[in-house]
C-alpha cells in the first residue's frame, strides 16, 4: 500500500499538477484540460512516460470518461444518478466509488476489495488530498478517477453558486 498526495486546489484545475509521495518527492505529473468532448488529462512519470489518461467522451447528462492505462483503454467512468446520492461506476474494471464525495472522503472498490481510499491531509506545505492505494499498479488510474470526481464536484458547486434568482428584477 502506498500513499500519494495532491495539493488540494490543484486536482481538477486546468494546470500542471504534481502528485507526490509522503516525503514530498514528485512521482507523477498530471496535465490536460476539461470542459468539452474530447478533452483529456494525462498522467506522466517524472521521466516523461505516459502511464494513464482519462478522456471525456460525452458532455451532456450522464457524462462519460474513458480510462487508459498507457495507450490501452481499460474502463469507462460513468456518473449514475441515484435518488439519495451520486453513484460512480467504472465499466470493464468493475470498480465502484462509495463514500462522501463532497468532502473527499471516499473509497474505490472492486467487489469487496478496497482499491483506494481518499481523504484530506494537512502537511507542512499545505492542504492535500491523500490517496491510499492498495496496489501500486492501480495508482495512476486511481489518480485519474480522483481528478474526474473533483472536476464533477467543482462544476456542481459552480453551477449551484450561479443559479439565477427567479422573480427578482421583474416588473
Amino acid at each position: 500500500m502506498s500513499e500519494f498526495f495532491i495539493q488540494e486546489q490543484q486536482l481538477s484545475n486546468v494546470t500542471r499538477t504534481l502528485v507526490k509521495d509522503e516525503d514530498g518527492k514528485s512521482l507523477f505529473l498530471l496535465v490536460g484540460r476539461w470542459g468539452t468532448r474530447g478533452d483529456a488529462l494525462s498522467l506522466y512519470t517524472m521521466s516523461g512516460e505516459l502511464v494513464a489518461s482519462i478522456r471525456q467522451t460525452s458532455f451532456a447528462f450522464g457524462s462519460r470518461f474513458e480510462l487508459y492505462k498507457g495507450f490501452e483503454k481499460v474502463g469507462v467512468l460513468r456518473k449514475i444518478l441515484n435518488l439519495n446520492a451520486d453513484f460512480y461506476y467504472i465499466q470493464h474494471m468493475h470498480w465502484t466509488v462509495l463514500g462522501d464525495i463532497k468532502n473527499h472522503r471516499y473509497s474505490i472498490y472492486q467487489v469487496n476489495h478496497k482499491v483506494m481510499a481518499m481523504s484530506k491531509a494537512t502537511l507542512f506545505s499545505g492542504d492535500y488530498f491523500s490517496l491510499d492505494v492498495t496496489n501500486d499498479e492501480d495508482a495512476p488510474l486511481c489518480i485519474c478517477v480522483a481528478a474526474v470526481l473533483d472536476y464533477w464536484l467543482y462544476n456542481k458547486k459552480k453551477k449551484q453558486d450561479h443559479k439565477p434568482i427567479i422573480g427578482w428584477g421583474t416588473c
